[in-house]
């Protein structure tokens, strides 16, 4: 099939789960990082900005864990500690690092997915969006999911691949692979993304 454009119809950014303990090296969240994991973190705030600049949605994740621990399921299974525990200091979206305003969307999140167990789909309805762009981490994990989730939900997905973080460099890479091969085109660098998104606006206008 051939390749479709950077932008169809409305765009909106997805903030996947970029939460306090982004901005915190010394804090231990009970999930493995793979390196440059806080550089990309960090650098999604020029999406954010773009984003703004341009008059696209921001909707902001936010994973989060009941303190009883009622809500993990199987997320302790593998790889990955207790982690996005509810009250502890890395939880908290990073709003003010991230340049979150009140006009923003925000929805907290139990699972990987951003589209399992919430308000997810009813917003993008409302927004009438067609295209998600997803930066934040990990990529292997929630951007990941919730990329296949929006995928097969027929929404056109695109990925700043400098804006996202996996649990390792291999695990990063393979996911941003796998996303690839869904849609062609879908993974760029966040440049050519916020470049495409100031062109969306002037041809909007």
């Amino acid at each position: 099939m051939p390749k479709q454009p950077m932008i169809v119809g409305n765009p909106v950014l997805i903030v996947v789960d970029i939460q306090k303990s982004a901005f915190m090296r010394d804090y231990d969240n009970g999930i493995p990082h793979m390196p440059n994991f806080f550089e990309n973190q960090k650098r999604a705030r020029t999406m954010v900005d773009a984003a703004h600049d341009n008059d696209i949605p921001v909707i902001f994740f936010q994973e989060i864990h009941r303190k009883d621990m009622i809500d993990y399921g199987r997320e302790l299974d593998g790889s990955e500690d207790v982690h996005c525990l509810e009250g502890n200091p890395g939880t908290p979206v990073a709003a003010e690092e991230m340049g979150m305003r009140e006009t923003d969307y925000f929805i907290h999140k139990r699972r990987y997915s951003c589209f399992f167990g919430t308000e997810f789909e009813i917003l993008l309805r409302g927004l009438k969006a067609e295209t998600l762009i997803l930066v934040g981490c990990l990529t292997d994990v929630c951007v990941h999911y919730t990329f296949a989730d929006a995928h097969q939900s027929d929404y056109y997905c695109r990925v700043a691949k400098d804006c996202v973080a996996g649990s390792s460099q291999t695990a990063h890479d393979a996911s941003l692979n796998a996303m690839e091969y869904l849609q062609t085109g879908a993974v760029l660098p966040s440049a050519d993304l916020i470049a495409g998104m100031s062109s969306h606006k002037r041809h909007a206008a």
